[in-house]
């Protein structure tokens, strides 16, 4: 049975967007960790972060943040540039994501609510834990980007539909979908995209998205691959055309074609406000 079911699917519903590089890319130190765990399945190393993040959240006293635990790696296999299929790694950065986070919530949160849900004595003791000399390095160079209830637009507009796509069933559910495509694919997209929208909707927040994530992928080698993981909210949307929705209504949108830009976006919200709306469902 695949370990991704059950307790796994239980919401939110969490997506993510990952960059694999080859073993060359990373350290002597994070080549030795990769090649330690080459062995693991993919599913396996799924099994286990959802388990250890059960662990942090059941803890008595109230602290999100990992303790020494053993930094995962993913990998997946693309083809190379010589055509041969190769495999590709994605460090799971942990202790840098969570410092992050912790820094987005404090910034967005007000008063009590934030010392209960990050406690000062919890912070305090991860920042003592932190390799500070890799910190930096790590913090500049993230590999995996999240997204609760539902895959952000701008994603859809890296990935096309024709793109390397591996559906993930479990018992005849879908437990999660992965399109994976080449870095510089994925930026010409984006770059595409923004060039449309500079011109004919500068003041869609869909430019300011995409200009940001074009700018966090030109950050990494050109012959690294990216991953759009949809998690378990596959299950309520596939098969999915949002990809080829979001370029059809930026196209649209370029040809000052109001109606074909209207159509995209209708499609696009009858498949997803409703799975968005759940984050505010008691």
């Amino acid at each position: 049975m695949n370990p991704l079911a059950g307790g796994a699917q239980s919401f939110p519903y969490v997506s993510y967007l990952r960059i694999y590089e080859p073993i060359e890319a990373f350290s002597d130190a994070q080549q030795l960790a990769i090649l330690a765990q080459r062995g693991r399945e993919r599913h396996r190393i799924d099994s286990i972060e959802h388990e250890q993040s059960l662990r942090r959240i059941l803890r008595t006293l109230s602290d999100p943040f990992p303790h020494h635990e053993t930094e995962l790696v993913r990998t997946t296999h693309f083809p190379g540039p010589s055509g041969s299929t190769a495999p590709y790694y994605c460090p799971n950065q942990l202790a840098v994501r969570t410092t992050l986070a912790a820094e987005s919530l404090d910034q967005n949160l007000r008063g009590p609510l934030i010392d209960v849900l990050v406690p000062e004595a919890a912070r305090e003791a991860h920042q003592a834990r932190l390799d500070q000399d890799t910190f930096a390095d790590s913090a500049a160079k993230l590999h995996t980007r999240s997204a609760t209830w539902g895959v952000p637009f701008a994603w859809f507009a890296l990935i096309h539909e024709d793109d390397l796509t591996e559906v993930v069933e479990d018992d005849g559910r879908v437990q999660t979908v992965r399109i994976t495509a080449r870095i510089g694919d994925c930026i010409d997209r984006g770059r595409r995209s923004i060039a449309h929208l500079a011109v004919a909707a500068p003041e869609m927040d869909l430019l300011d998205e995409i200009t940001e994530i074009v700018d966090w992928l030109e950050v990494f080698r050109r012959d690294a691959v990216v991953e759009v993981d949809y998690g378990p909210v596959a299950e309520r949307v596939f098969p999915d055309d949002s990809p080829s929705d979001v370029r059809l209504g930026i196209e649209s949108l370029a040809e000052a074609d109001m109606l074909g830009a209207a159509a995209s976006y209708r499609r696009l919200a009858s498949r997803w406000i409703p799975i968005r709306q759940l984050a505010r469902a008691s």
